[in-house]
């Protein structure tokens, strides 16, 4: 994938826009995503969605977080997901999905699954 110089400034302060949000949850779907944030230097608190074993139990977990922020992959299942937490927590809780628009923007839908953020942290060092 070829990353130009603007698309990986705008995923430092992307990073940057994200640690700057307090009393607020990442939700991603599973540990590689967290990794990816992880090396791209992300500090925040973040969740993964699979280690909660379904919907309920991570629904049931949220409500002691002002702010969710939703970092789901963008093919089907992330979509699907998305929607059922955002039916599940927007009475809640505020659930934010500005951050995840703002990739898809930055990356021009190159970065499909989180993970692939990843591949910016290389090209940083």
């Amino acid at each position: 994938m070829y990353l130009n110089d603007s698309e990986i400034s705008e995923i430092q302060h992307f990073i940057k826009s994200l640690n700057s949000k307090k009393h607020c949850i990442v939700v991603v779907e599973g540990k590689r995503d967290e990794e990816a944030l992880r090396k791209l230097g992300f500090s925040g608190m973040i969740c993964q969605f699979h280690s909660f074993k379904g919907l309920v139990k991570f629904v049931d977990s949220m409500p002691k977080y002002k702010n969710l922020i939703v970092l789901l992959d963008y093919d089907r299942k992330g979509a699907y997901l998305t929607k059922r937490i955002i039916l599940q927590l927007e009475h809640r809780m505020a659930v934010d999905l500005s951050f995840r628009r703002k990739l898809v923007t930055i990356t021009k839908g190159k970065a499909r699954h989180i993970e692939d953020l990843s591949l910016y942290s290389r090209m940083n060092t």
